[in-house]
């Protein structure tokens, strides 16, 4: 029957023919390739097939112990005539550099000599990568698990009161953590942390807060420390009591320093449970957008995060089954 159809169109149409030869040729093709795994064009799968033809990429997750903590005490009266206080929480005895009005551009050569050329590991390493350009430099010494609060200053004699208009060359502010004791240094992988930290001054008032974080590595890496997105609980209130019109200036101001993509989200109460079973505990963590919203069982079945709708790229696990199991037997 289908030979009879080939024919008769054959004879009607010599161009039509190939043309519907070849339209089911490629049709055809995608569909083997998609049942295959392999990548094809959206309009050659079904409903169906998205689900499970798509392979989001599973990435093995290295767990290491960040030795440093660091956290903004009162940003709200933090600024650059009255100083800022810093709160640390460190594992062991740690020097903590604070750099005033460091050089952007030096910064992240120094990082890139971290990589490719000597490890920033104490704050000598850090003077001979930035070439002293900063305007004022403190330093002061962390007791392990202390929790202390350190107070920071610009000296009054500087007569600094703002850095220009943005775009800036310096950064308000470079926090720069080290282990004191040598010997330390062997034990972690992470033996330093860089904290770049925004104050606000007469003429950029956007609120005091961390917008960098990098972790050094002792193997010659560093990495951005990002937070993790998670579903908000239905009964938790806001954590900003800003008003809209605050909220507004603020994104403005994000947006013209080109930070409004990862500072404008706020903080949000961390919910334990998948957001789409409504029973599973959530363990992993969706990339690129990092939101950590669903659980073992229903990971398996998205290509597009649940809650922004963007496109998985990777994922990693929080904790493998044996670590849950670990904590469910602790849980009363």
């Amino acid at each position: 029957m289908a030979a009879v159809f080939l024919v008769t169109l054959y004879e009607y149409s010599p161009l039509f023919y190939i043309a519907v030869v070849f339209t089911c040729f490629i049709v055809t093709t995608g569909l083997v390739l998609g049942w295959f795994g392999w990548d094809v064009p959206v309009i050659l799968r079904n409903s169906e097939e998205t689900q499970f033809s798509t392979r989001v990429f599973k990435k093995q997750m290295r767990q290491v112990k960040n030795p440093f903590g660091l956290e903004i005490t009162n940003p709200s009266s933090a600024s650059i005539t009255t100083g800022i206080t810093l709160t640390t929480d460190c594992l062991e005895d740690s020097l903590l550099t604070c750099y005033w009005g460091c050089s952007v551009q030096k910064l992240y050569e120094a990082l890139q000599k971290h990589v490719h050329c000597f490890r920033i590991s104490t704050p000598q390493a850090s003077e001979d990568a930035l070439y002293s350009e900063y305007l004022h430099q403190e330093q002061y010494f962390i007791k392990k698990d202390s929790k202390e609060e350190i107070y920071c200053q610009l000296p009054s004699n500087t007569k600094i009161e703002d850095f220009g208009t943005v775009p800036r060359s310096r950064y308000p502010l470079v926090a720069l953590l080290t282990l004191a004791d040598e010997d330390d240094r062997d034990i972690y992988d992470i033996i330093s942390m860089v904290s770049v930290i925004h104050i606000p001054d007469k003429t950029y008032k956007l609120s005091c807060r961390i917008l960098y974080q990098y972790l050094l590595l002792a193997q010659g890496q560093f990495y951005d420390l990002k937070q993790l997105f998670m579903s908000a609980n239905s009964n938790s209130t806001p954590s900003s009591n800003s008003s809209p019109e605050e909220k507004n200036t603020e994104r403005s101001l994000l947006e013209k320093a080109g930070l409004a993509e990862s500072e404008v989200e706020p903080l949000e109460e961390n919910s334990k449970d998948c957001v789409v079973c409504q029973n599973g505990t959530v363990n992993w963590v969706l990339l690129p957008c990092r939101h950590t919203c669903l659980c073992d069982g229903c990971v398996k079945y998205f290509q597009q995060c649940p809650m922004c709708r963007q496109f998985v790229q990777e994922s990693f696990a929080l904790c493998n089954q044996k670590e849950q199991d670990k904590d469910k037997l602790k849980t009363p």
